[in-house]
């Protein structure tokens, strides 16, 4: 009976955030270190800065297999399905309506007065996890000059994996520069390789494996997700490319993962079960992925060598999401509205630090909304 209370509650917070999650992965693993860390206590500040490095080297949605993580700590791999399936459900729902006024109409409803005031209450909401988080990933000099170099290195254009590796091999090498004489274990990071194929025409079988293998190879942003999308799809005049467009922006705009792409273009390739198979494929890697990663994290941590590169990939993750937080600052802070908007938000987050991160969305949408008819 325990068992299916801690269920149930897995739900309900999953299903809150994937509700309200906007803003891309690193507002989502904010508002997700609120919930569980800050006010619930299921986990330490450390521990939850570990999860969010493995879930860094490993392809897939970052906050889909956060929330996964999660409710993997918290009950086990039912609570892993149930956190992960009720965070991705809202985004693919929402998603799956925009498909069919898409399919049914040509064009997509005019969001942008809510969206213009999303985005500033979002930043907000990073930087108040990024101040959380920070504080516990730097833990010595060392760190904060990785995690420096990092930041820039991202802004500069370094692909988020190679920074996130690099830092992490550059505090394993640090480790082993103070400890010349000690040996230690080293890990290979898994890599997988694209096979490329020739299509035909669009079955439920190839629809579910484009998406699959998309899962499976799937790192960075949704900007990525977009050069993947054309090269299987686009390309082999499955779809074309003002539909790939608009899918992306169906997934950016939508709360949750961004990877909710796949149920609008699953849709539009072959109806309901095209869109059911697509976002199938496409997150099931990521619940195999956390499934056999979660167990070994702590094992990891007990070895001192492999916990100076979780160290050095923690301050990374943060370095990851500052440099997310800034280039998201540039483009949504734009005029004296968006940044009104931004000092509000984080005026209350700060001030009423109980307060849920659904109100600071709420709030920010309808503070833009009011703004925008200015």
């Amino acid at each position: 009976m325990e068992q299916k209370i801690i269920l149930k509650e897995l739900a309900k917070l999953f299903l809150k955030l994937g509700t309200i999650a906007f803003g891309g992965p690193a507002a989502h693993i904010a508002m997700m270190e609120n919930e569980v860390v800050n006010k619930r206590k299921w986990m330490t500040r450390e521990h939850f800065l570990d999860l969010v490095g493995a879930t860094n080297l490993i392809p897939g949605p970052n906050s889909s297999e956060m929330a996964m993580h999660c409710g993997h700590e918290r009950a086990g791999w039912q609570g892993l399905i149930v956190a992960g399936t009720s965070f991705i459900f809202p985004a693919v729902l929402i998603t799956s309506v925009f498909a069919w006024v898409y399919q049914q109409y040509g064009h997509l409803p005019d969001i942008q007065p809510f969206i213009y005031g999303i985005k500033p209450a979002v930043i907000a909401i990073i930087l108040s996890a990024l101040i959380n988080l920070g504080k516990k990933a730097l833990k010595n000099i060392e760190l904060g000059i990785l995690g420096t170099i990092t930041t820039v290195a991202c802004l500069f254009g370094v692909n988020e994996i190679i920074a996130l590796f690099a830092c992490g091999l550059l505090g394993l090498f640090l480790f082993y520069v103070r400890n010349i004489n000690n040996t230690a274990n080293t890990i290979l990071p898994l890599i997988l390789l694209q096979e490329t194929s020739t299509y035909i025409s669009v079955d439920y079988v190839k629809i579910f494996w484009i998406f699959f293998k998309i899962g499976m190879l799937l790192y960075g942003s949704g900007y990525v997700l977009f050069a993947f999308l054309d090269t299987e799809l686009v390309s082999n005049g499955l779809l074309s490319k003002q539909e790939l467009i608009d899918a992306v922006a169906v997934g950016q705009f939508t709360p949750g993962p961004v990877l909710s792409t796949a149920t609008f273009i699953g849709w539009q390739l072959s109806g309901v079960k095209g869109a059911l198979l697509a976002t199938l494929g496409i997150f099931l890697p990521s619940f195999l992925f956390v499934l056999l990663l979660n167990p070994i994290i702590p094992k990891l941590r007990k070895s001192k060598a492999m916990s100076a590169f979780l160290d050095a990939v923690n301050i990374a993750s943060v370095a990851l999401i500052l440099a997310v937080c800034i280039e998201m600052g540039i483009e949504a802070i734009t005029d004296w509205k968006t940044i009104l908007i931004a000092i509000a938000s984080l005026f209350t987050i700060f001030v009423f630090k109980k307060l849920n991160s659904a109100f600071i969305v709420i709030g920010g949408s309808l503070f833009g909304y009011i703004l925008f008819l200015i």
